[in-house]
């Protein structure tokens, strides 16, 4: 039971979790500083189950869908699905229990009815990325903009409303997630296209895929200057914005045309910094200007 238990974790990469959570996190801080917000344990825990839910539901449908493509990729052979060591049906009687356990989680929210309205949309959207790299080299920014209705999201949960500070924050993840994931997908370069895969890195190929995430991530930098000029963010947030530039150029230094073996390492590493700081510095910076 435990090693089952282990390998679902490892299919759907529990640990990635990090990535969107923390933004969720600082939406709904930001949604409770408001004045006329009240602060609900309910929502607290409804926003964390909703998280991991619809993102076990995701991940889970996404090995499913990619099962046969994942078999013919050396990198991904050994996933657990072509490698054997979880079965078709034990993966999609998971993805269906994680889908309904997302939706029912919107319940918490009650009274607030615009987390249960969206919850099958938001749902069917983020289960539809699955499919998107067999149509568009723009998966990489399906994925982002999956990942950026996490903050949305969260602030919907505390305040069952759509507003400009959220939605920022959604800009943040949109460019930042885009960028890194056309990185990780320099990987796959010449199996997608010998698979008719369609990517970022297939179509404009490794050294213009990079500079195109570059792009990117240059966008994720203005958007959290953005982010500070327009929500009342102080100096502290000013000045992590600054650090998450370095790291974000670090980031394109450690991965190179002809060096892709720091992919890793760029990927969750410095990502998971990027994203833990942005939210301790979000709540830093909020403490600060309550003194």
């Amino acid at each position: 039971m435990l090693q089952t238990i282990r390998h679902f974790l490892e299919l759907i990469r529990f640990s990635h979790t990090v990535f969107a959570l923390p933004f969720a996190a600082l939406a709904a801080v930001l949604a409770w500083v408001q004045p006329d917000s009240e602060f609900r344990i309910r929502d607290l825990v409804g926003i964390l189950l909703c998280m991991v839910f619809a993102r076990s539901a995701a991940m889970a449908f996404n090995r499913l869908v990619d099962r046969d493509v994942d078999a013919e990729n050396p990198r991904t052979a050994v996933r657990h699905i072509p490698a054997g060591l979880l079965s078709v049906k034990a993966v999609t009687l998971f993805t269906l229990l994680c889908s309904v356990a997302f939706v029912a989680s919107t319940l918490i929210f009650l009274p607030k009815r615009l987390p249960l309205l969206l919850a099958v949309p938001v749902l069917l959207f983020l289960l539809g990325y699955s499919y998107a790299k067999r149509w568009t080299s723009l998966c990489h920014y399906w994925l982002s903009a999956a990942l950026m209705m996490s903050p949305i999201a969260a602030w919907i949960a505390v305040r069952d409303e759509f507003a400009l500070q959220p939605t920022l924050l959604a800009g943040v993840i949109f460019f930042w997630v885009g960028g890194f994931d056309i990185i990780y997908a320099c990987q796959d370069s010449d199996f997608d296209k010998g698979r008719r895969l369609y990517s970022i890195p297939a179509k404009f190929g490794v050294a213009g895929a990079l500079r195109i995430a570059f792009v990117s991530h240059l966008a994720t930098i203005a958007m959290l200057v953005l982010l500070w000029s327009l929500t009342g963010l102080g100096t502290v947030f000013l000045v992590g914005v600054a650090v998450i530039g370095v790291l974000l150029l670090y980031q394109h230094w450690l991965v190179r045309p002809d060096d892709l073996q720091r992919v890793n390492i760029a990927f969750f590493n410095v990502n998971a910094i990027v994203s833990f700081g942005i939210l301790i510095l979000g709540c830093i910076d909020l403490w600060v200007q309550r003194l």
